[in-house]
């Protein structure tokens, strides 16, 4: 990045960038000269680069994969512990989440990878949109509940759509207490389901 001074050309490429100083590592190629009388002045060069953070390896992913994408989104990061919460925002958060957020699970999956390439400890990844997730939790507790009252009315088994070991966890966690049913899973991913049986004990 070239400006008339360091300090110049620095914060151009924080802007170009949308970092903080704290984020970047700087090298500068030339000081830069006022010349004499305004002839002969050179401008200051600077190589500035994201620092290799979870924060910035998950934002530089994301950011490019957007790009390819065409779409205009948001990226807010927060490390808290080990967890790396990033939280996305944009006009068509449809296409981002996909079908049953199978399109914000794989985006989670693949942004894992990324920022835990090297030899730094392992840093859990959480992606999320407009609070999908938590709005999938409920619905997916409401609908444990609602099933587990049906198949304690009926005795019959009920067998819930493939989803992936989350959701599933959610299934089973929200039931574990419910003294008429029990939980189950059969099949392989990426059709393993739910099984809500009847307690006959």
């Amino acid at each position: 990045m070239v400006g008339k001074t360091v300090d110049d050309a620095v914060n151009a490429a924080l802007a170009e960038l949308n970092a903080k100083k704290e984020d970047v590592d700087v090298e500068v190629l030339e000081e830069g000269s006022k010349g004499f009388l305004g002839m002969g002045s050179k401008d200051a060069k600077v190589r500035v680069s994201l620092k290799c953070t979870p924060q910035n390896k998950a934002v530089d992913f994301l950011s490019g994969l957007f790009d390819v994408w065409g779409l205009n989104v948001k990226i807010s990061t927060e490390l808290d512990g080990d967890v790396l919460k990033v939280e996305l925002e944009g006009d068509d958060m449809g296409v981002v989440i996909g079908k049953r957020g199978e399109t914000l699970d794989a985006l989670q999956h693949l942004t894992s990878l990324n920022v835990n390439t090297g030899d730094g400890d392992f840093v859990k990844v959480s992606l999320d949109t407009e609070g999908y997730r938590e709005k999938r939790v409920k619905t997916l507790e409401s609908l444990a509940a609602k099933l587990a009252s049906k198949v304690a009315k009926t005795r019959h088994n009920v067998t819930l759509e493939p989803m992936n070991s989350y959701e599933r966890r959610i299934i089973h966690a929200s039931l574990q207490d419910n003294e008429f049913v029990t939980t189950y899973s059969v099949g392989q991913s990426p059709n393993r389901k739910v099984v809500i049986a009847y307690n006959r004990k």
